[in-house]
Formats: C-alpha cells, sequence, structure tokens
C-alpha cells in the first residue's frame, strides 16, 4: 500500500517537491504578515517580525537547495538563473525568488536597521562605514519597499501553486483555484511558524501584541482555506470525465485518502480548533497550548502539499 502510494507510473514530481512548496509557503505567509505588522508599528524588537527574518530567507534558501539537489543534473541550474524562459513557469519562479529575495534582504536591512550598524561597529569598527550610508538611503525608500514585498510574497505564495497547474496533463492539478488554496495555506503556515518561534526561540509572550496580531488571523484564514477545498473538489466533480475520477481517487479511499481526511482535515484543522474552542482563554495564551496547536497545523498544511502532489499525479488525462 505503501509503495503503490508513493511511486507510481504516472508519478514525475515526487515527495521532495512538496518539502520545497511547504518551505515557499513558509517564507510568503510569513513576509505577508510581518510586513503588516510593521504597518502597525512594529520594529526589529517585535517576536513575529525577528521569527521572520530567519524563517522568509530561510525557507526559501533551504527549498532551493532541495530542489537543485532533487535536479538529474543540479550544476547545470545556475543556467537558470540567468537564461530567462517567459514561456516556462519554473524560469519565471527563478526570476521572482531573485527580485523577492533582493527586496526582502533590502526590507530586512531597514527594519534591524540599528542592529547591522551595532554589530559592525563592534566586529568592525570604523571599517565598511558605507555600509550604514547605504542602508539609511534604502531606508528612505521604505513606503515603496513595503507594498512590493507584500506583492512579491503573495505571488511567491500563488506561484506554488500555479507550478503544479502548470502540468496540463493532470486534471485534479490543472485547476484555477490550486494557486489561491496554496496562498492561503501558505500564510495559515505562515501564522503557525512564526508564532511558534517567536514563542520558543524569542521567548515572546502569548499576550504581546505581535503574537495577538498575527493570531486573529488564524480562524479567518482556516475557514477561507476550507472555502477553496470545497471549491476545488466542487469544480473536479461538476468537470465530469477524468477530472470527476481523478477527485474519486484522491478521497474516495485508499492510502491518499486517508491522509487527506485524517491528516489534513482531521490534524491539521479540526484538530487545532477544537482545542482552541474547548480550552479556556488562559490555556488558549499558554505557550505548551500555542506550541501544540501551531504544530498540528504545520503538520496538516504540509501533508496537504504532499496530498495534492501524490494524488493529483494518479490520474491522467
Amino acid at each position: 500500500m505503501w509503495h503503490n502510494a508513493f511511486h507510481f507510473d504516472s508519478l514525475v514530481w515526487d515527495g521532495p517537491i512538496a518539502i520545497y512548496l511547504f518551505l515557499l509557503g513558509i517564507s510568503a505567509g510569513s513576509v505577508t504578515l510581518s510586513v503588516l505588522l510593521r504597518q502597525r508599528g512594529a520594529g526589529s524588537e517585535n517576536g513575529i517580525i525577528r521569527a521572520t527574518a530567519i524563517l522568509a530567507p530561510l525557507s526559501v534558501i533551504l527549498g532551493l537547495l532541495i530542489l537543485i539537489f532533487h535536479l538529474a543534473r543540479p550544476w547545470t541550474f545556475w543556467k537558470l538563473m540567468f537564461h530567462y524562459q517567459f514561456d516556462s513557469v519554473m524560469s519565471m519562479g527563478v526570476m521572482l525568488f531573485q527580485v523577492y529575495m533582493t527586496v526582502l534582504f533590502a526590507w530586512l536591512a531597514v527594519v534591524f536597521r540599528a542592529e547591522i550598524e551595532g554589530l559592525r561597529r563592534h566586529l568592525l569598527a570604523d571599517r565598511f562605514a558605507f555600509i550604514d550610508t547605504l542602508i539609511g538611503k534604502v531606508a528612505q525608500l521604505e513606503r515603496l519597499l513595503t507594498p512590493l514585498l507584500l506583492l512579491l510574497a503573495v505571488l511567491l505564495g500563488a506561484y506554488t501553486g500555479f507550478l503544479l497547474s502548470a502540468l496540463k496533463t493532470y486534471p485534479m492539478l490543472n485547476n484555477p483555484i490550486l494557486p489561491a488554496l496554496f496562498l492561503v495555506s501558505g500564510i495559515s503556515s505562515g501564522v503557525a511558524s512564526t508564532i511558534l518561534l517567536a514563542v520558543t526561540l524569542f521567548k515572546e509572550s502569548s499576550h504581546s501584541k505581535g503574537v495577538s496580531f498575527v493570531h486573529r488571523f488564524e480562524r479567518p484564514i482556516v475557514a477561507i482555506e476550507v472555502f477553496l477545498l470545497v471549491c476545488f473538489f466542487t469544480g473536479l466533480y461538476f468537470g465530469g470525465g477524468q477530472r470527476e475520477a481523478a477527485m474519486w481517487a484522491a478521497i474516495g479511499g485508499g492510502f491518499w485518502s486517508q491522509v487527506f481526511w485524517f491528516g489534513v482535515i482531521g490534524i491539521g484543522i479540526l484538530l487545532p480548533q477544537l482545542l482552541g474552542l474547548l480550552s479556556s482563554p488562559a490555556r488558549q495564551h499558554q505557550r505548551s497550548h500555542l506550541v501544540l496547536v501551531c504544530s498540528l497545523s504545520l503538520v496538516g498544511i504540509l501533508l496537504l502539499r504532499y496530498f495534492i502532489l501524490y494524488a493529483g499525479q494518479m490520474t491522467v488525462l
């Protein structure tokens, strides 16, 4: 059963691609939330923004490394960095990564301007003082950087869905709802991962402005995610033919059906919501409760990526 679920004739993209998509979603989601939080006056002392400073670039770098070494010829990946093909979703994605990372590092430099200057003075004394001047000039453009970074983060989150929907021979993947579904679930992973890192690594209080702000997004995002899942499968059902067959193959029985119902819906959506509804307000703000709920949400989102990737390749046109 396990072997047949992960190895079948129509399989093209396997597990590492699911992890790659999951990591990109975390980056896009965490940046989206932190940019909105920054607009409310939060600074570098905020645990959510500190968590984003680690998660956002690191998850993209790890995702790209996984993708590069998963290629048949990883040493040729550099060609994609400089030779763009505007009719290739993968090539356009590489271009998006480059612009996104450039703007992200510029924005982070502005947010952590004082810390960077202090670190430079401590390590390098008066050398490389031009770095402070350069960041100061970039800081003057923060009003332009902020909406640009927000736009790029949204595009990155949606791109993870466009990448799969470009596989036109798979009726379940070639679905217009997929980019929106991956964008919303990516923001959900951003909520969970930033809170998780903020309260564990940076010891951010569960009552802090940043955690409270991000936590408010949880239930609306889950509601939208459930709505998009319903639309996703309803479209397949009324599409008839192989589209309907793909839907029943995915959720009507078998290994990946169990992953969806017990993993994505049960562990990732219902269980965190039940824990929130059944726990007292004091319990909901305890660090252990937040860690548990965020961990369950991340597991569910990762399983969603695996489910869509594998179940979506089981049926072909």
